[in-house]
């Protein structure tokens, strides 16, 4: 079964329940998928992206739920990360980072990178690989890491 039917049989499941938060965040993440099938011209759409769509959505939860933490808006803190849990659901396991750094070592290995200049070769090797997997960001700092202990 395709990720994006089961959002709308989460979807269904949801209304059944009268669930309202977890309602909230499922129907987000179908617009974001139709909106992405209908642009494209075709309607039929891959689970890459629509896990790509709900990594963007869950970071896109967790960066409002910082920036109302530091505002002092608990209320509107806890909608956002009851959310950000209900999306998370539909993201495969995220890499540990011990995980990300021996990707890292092995791209750095394998692209046979000399030093922080090449950066572009190592991120060019990893970005595809661990999409959805790891944090970009987490990724591009191991990798300046490593390569400046070289």
């Amino acid at each position: 079964m395709s990720l994006a039917t089961q959002i709308n049989d989460a979807i269904k499941n949801a209304m059944l329940a009268r669930d309202k938060d977890r309602l909230s965040a499922l129907r987000d993440v179908k617009s974001k998928i139709l909106l992405e099938s209908t642009s494209g011209g075709s309607t039929d759409i891959s689970d890459e992206l629509v896990i790509k769509i709900c990594l963007k959505l869950f970071k896109q939860r967790m960066e409002t739920y910082e920036l109302y933490i530091s505002q002092n808006r608990e209320d509107l803190a806890h909608d956002e990360l009851v959310q950000a849990k209900v999306i998370e659901e539909y993201l495969p396991k995220m890499l540990s980072d011990d995980d990300v750094k021996k990707e890292v070592a092995n791209a750095i290995e394998l692209s046979g990178a000399k030093g922080v200049q090449d950066i572009g070769k190592v991120m060019g090797i990893l970005s595809p690989k661990l999409a959805g997997k790891a944090d970009g960001k987490v990724i591009a700092a191991f990798t300046k890491e490593a390569l400046a202990n070289l």
